[in-house]
């Protein structure tokens, strides 16, 4: 069945006018900043091999992407994802280069979405930085100073929370309870979505496990340092106190650095990607409810390419961005074009574009009129 040609598909939409100079201006306000911590472009391809991403994101996540067949056969994707591109080019292209690697892009990812009034976007454009190679709290602090600088020169800094969690809080309480690989995809998602009841239920056939009581208590846990003291009191297993002693380092330097007032502990935010093996981070502006970004470390994922090597990195959601901006309407945003354009007017066709030229050769905005040029 055919669609009219005017009609567009779902989850898709044009950008223009001030909305389309906001998105340009946030790119270049963000990539400048990269690019001032001595991070490199790079482009990525926008169609790869399936397996690529069901690999890298995990199944789950995969299935959302765009697939066809090639012409040997081969499932193909529609990038649903940046961060498994990059670390491929990492392993492979860059795999001579002196580490660690400093890497940034902007890309549009393409995903299949339920039905939804705040995740309709099938096309979602991501501007991010990956830092492999680094083996540190360092390069965490280096991503998280990266993120405070982003957001400081968008504007967002007073109403921000970067929420930080370790995805070893959960994982040592998923190993203790002996999950299944289903089981644990399960338990993960109610979690990430804050679901106490039916969490509790499904913890119900674990309760003869120390940390299972524990693991309830997580979509509740958040705050600043002292939350870290009371999950020691009902975590138990070695894994998990051992990511709750990194977060302790980590905030006593965000401390340091007196930034602690952007920051925030939540034990419960745990991210679906599979390629997280460590620190994970999302940042929310307040009053809006939304979810501008995010990231996190993915020690293993190269592996898969021939050489395992630490790796940290995040992303920002354009659109989010564009729309928390577009809302506020500050003068100070980044989407001020500067001043009213001039008009060039002449009843001459070669004199029109005379001065024109001459306004251009200035640097001056200008708009053509044409409705006095004798034709």
């Amino acid at each position: 069945m055919s669609e009219p040609l005017s009609k567009i598909p779902a989850g898709m939409r044009y950008y223009c006018g001030p909305e389309a100079r906001l998105r340009r201006a946030i790119e270049a306000t963000v990539m400048s900043i990269f690019d001032g911590w001595s991070y490199e472009e790079i482009t990525t391809p926008t169609i790869d091999y399936y397996s690529l991403f069901e690999h890298g994101m995990g199944p789950t996540q995969a299935h959302r992407a765009f697939r066809f067949s090639d012409g040997d056969g081969r499932l193909l994707a529609v990038r649903p994802d940046v961060t498994s591109l990059v670390a491929r080019a990492a392993a492979t292209l860059f795999a001579q280069r002196e580490r660690p690697l400093r890497l940034c892009y902007v890309a549009p990812v393409f995903r299949q979405q339920p039905e939804s009034h705040t995740d309709w976007r099938r096309e979602s454009s991501q501007i991010g930085c990956e830092l492999i190679g680094a083996n540190s709290s360092v390069a965490d602090i280096e991503l998280l100073a990266i993120v405070c600088e982003v957001l400081q020169h968008l504007g967002l800094d007073r109403g921000c929370s970067i929420t930080l969690t370790d995805i070893d809080v959960f994982n040592g309480i998923a190993e203790e309870l002996k999950l299944d690989p289903d089981s644990r995809d399960e338990m993960r998602r109610l979690v990430d979505t804050r679901n106490t009841s039916d969490l509790e239920q499904f913890l119900a056939q674990y309760s003869g496990t120390k940390d299972s009581h524990a693991l309830s208590r997580l979509t509740q846990i958040s705050g600043k340092l002292e939350i870290l003291n009371d999950a020691r009191q009902s975590i138990t297993n070695a894994r998990s106190r051992a990511a709750l002693d990194r977060i302790a380092r980590l905030w006593s330097v965000i401390e340091s650095l007196q930034l602690s007032d952007h920051f925030a502990i939540d034990l419960g935010d745990v991210s679906r990607l599979d390629y997280y093996t460590g620190l994970t981070f999302k940042i929310y502006v307040d009053g809006t409810g939304r979810r501008i970004g995010g990231g996190g470390r993915y020690d293993a994922l190269t592996a898969s390419f021939g050489k395992a090597e630490p790796a940290v990195g995040f992303v920002l959601e354009l659109d989010a961005l564009t729309d928390i901006l577009l809302g506020r309407g500050e003068s100070n945003s980044p989407a001020k074009s500067g001043a009213e354009p001039a008009l060039i007017t002449d009843t001459d066709l070669s004199g029109l574009f005379r001065a024109a030229l001459a306004k251009r050769a200035l640097g001056e905005r200008i708009v053509i009129d044409s409705n006095e040029v004798a034709l």
